[in-house]
Protein backbone atom coordinates (compact mmCIF):
# COMPACT_ATOMS: atom_id res chain seq x y z
CA UNK A 1 0.00 0.00 0.00
CA UNK A 2 0.99 3.57 -0.37
CA UNK A 3 1.17 6.68 1.48
CA UNK A 4 -1.18 8.14 -1.00
CA UNK A 5 -3.88 4.43 -0.41
CA UNK A 6 -3.57 5.44 3.09
CA UNK A 7 -4.43 8.94 3.05
CA UNK A 8 -7.35 8.63 1.52
CA UNK A 9 -9.26 6.02 3.85
CA UNK A 10 -8.32 8.66 6.45
CA UNK A 11 -10.12 11.76 4.33
CA UNK A 12 -13.88 12.46 5.38
CA UNK A 13 -16.35 12.27 2.91
CA UNK A 14 -17.05 14.71 0.04
CA UNK A 15 -20.48 14.01 -0.13
CA UNK A 16 -23.84 12.09 0.50
CA UNK A 17 -26.62 11.05 -1.61
CA UNK A 18 -30.08 9.72 -0.85
CA UNK A 19 -31.04 6.93 -3.48
CA UNK A 20 -34.46 6.32 -3.62
CA UNK A 21 -37.07 3.71 -5.29
CA UNK A 22 -39.86 5.67 -6.76
CA UNK A 23 -42.24 2.68 -7.56
CA UNK A 24 -42.50 0.69 -10.52
CA UNK A 25 -43.42 3.24 -13.28
CA UNK A 26 -40.09 4.50 -15.03
CA UNK A 27 -37.97 6.62 -13.55
CA UNK A 28 -37.83 4.05 -11.10
CA UNK A 29 -35.42 6.18 -8.69
CA UNK A 30 -34.31 9.55 -7.85
CA UNK A 31 -30.86 10.66 -6.54
CA UNK A 32 -30.45 13.52 -3.89
CA UNK A 33 -27.47 14.85 -3.05
CA UNK A 34 -27.54 15.88 0.55
CA UNK A 35 -24.32 17.57 0.74
CA UNK A 36 -20.88 18.12 -1.60
CA UNK A 37 -19.60 20.28 -4.36
CA UNK A 38 -22.67 20.69 -7.02
CA UNK A 39 -21.14 19.82 -9.80
CA UNK A 40 -19.04 16.70 -8.11
CA UNK A 41 -22.79 15.39 -7.06
CA UNK A 42 -24.50 16.39 -10.56
CA UNK A 43 -21.83 13.74 -12.47
CA UNK A 44 -22.55 11.16 -9.44
CA UNK A 45 -25.98 11.22 -9.84
CA UNK A 46 -25.30 10.99 -13.70
CA UNK A 47 -23.38 7.70 -13.12
CA UNK A 48 -26.12 6.33 -10.83
CA UNK A 49 -28.57 7.40 -13.18
CA UNK A 50 -27.05 5.41 -15.82
CA UNK A 51 -26.81 2.21 -13.82
CA UNK A 52 -30.33 1.95 -12.35
CA UNK A 53 -32.15 3.50 -15.03
CA UNK A 54 -34.29 0.82 -15.88
CA UNK A 55 -33.70 -1.22 -12.93
CA UNK A 56 -36.61 -2.35 -10.11
CA UNK A 57 -35.16 -3.82 -6.95
CA UNK A 58 -36.27 -7.24 -7.58
CA UNK A 59 -34.47 -7.21 -10.92
CA UNK A 60 -31.21 -9.98 -10.62
CA UNK A 61 -29.07 -7.14 -12.95
CA UNK A 62 -30.19 -4.38 -9.60
CA UNK A 63 -27.47 -5.87 -7.22
CA UNK A 64 -24.62 -6.39 -9.45
CA UNK A 65 -25.24 -2.87 -10.02
CA UNK A 66 -26.05 -1.45 -6.24
CA UNK A 67 -22.74 -3.18 -5.86
CA UNK A 68 -20.60 -1.07 -8.53
CA UNK A 69 -22.26 2.44 -7.32
CA UNK A 70 -21.53 1.52 -3.52
CA UNK A 71 -18.04 1.17 -4.90
CA UNK A 72 -17.85 4.26 -6.98
CA UNK A 73 -19.06 6.02 -3.94
CA UNK A 74 -16.33 4.68 -2.03
CA UNK A 75 -13.62 5.72 -4.48
CA UNK A 76 -14.92 8.82 -4.79
CA UNK A 77 -15.95 9.67 -0.48
CA UNK A 78 -19.72 9.72 -1.15
CA UNK A 79 -21.72 8.29 1.35
CA UNK A 80 -24.66 6.54 -0.07
CA UNK A 81 -27.97 5.97 1.71
CA UNK A 82 -30.42 3.88 0.01
CA UNK A 83 -34.62 4.15 0.21
CA UNK A 84 -36.28 0.56 -1.47
CA UNK A 85 -39.30 1.41 0.19
CA UNK A 86 -38.99 -1.42 2.53
CA UNK A 87 -36.85 -2.83 5.45
CA UNK A 88 -33.49 -4.41 4.24
CA UNK A 89 -32.09 -7.55 5.99
CA UNK A 90 -28.98 -6.89 8.85
CA UNK A 91 -26.44 -7.25 5.78
CA UNK A 92 -28.08 -4.70 3.52
CA UNK A 93 -25.55 -2.93 0.82
CA UNK A 94 -25.70 0.34 1.91
CA UNK A 95 -22.30 1.99 2.46
CA UNK A 96 -22.87 3.79 5.46
CA UNK A 97 -23.58 0.29 6.75
CA UNK A 98 -20.60 -0.99 5.74
CA UNK A 99 -18.09 2.03 7.02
Amino acid sequence: MTVTDVEAVDEPPVGQATITYLGPVAPHWEIRPVYGDTDFMAAFRDRVHARLLLLPPHDPQFRRNRERVNRDAERERIIVDWDLGYPEEEDAYSHRERA
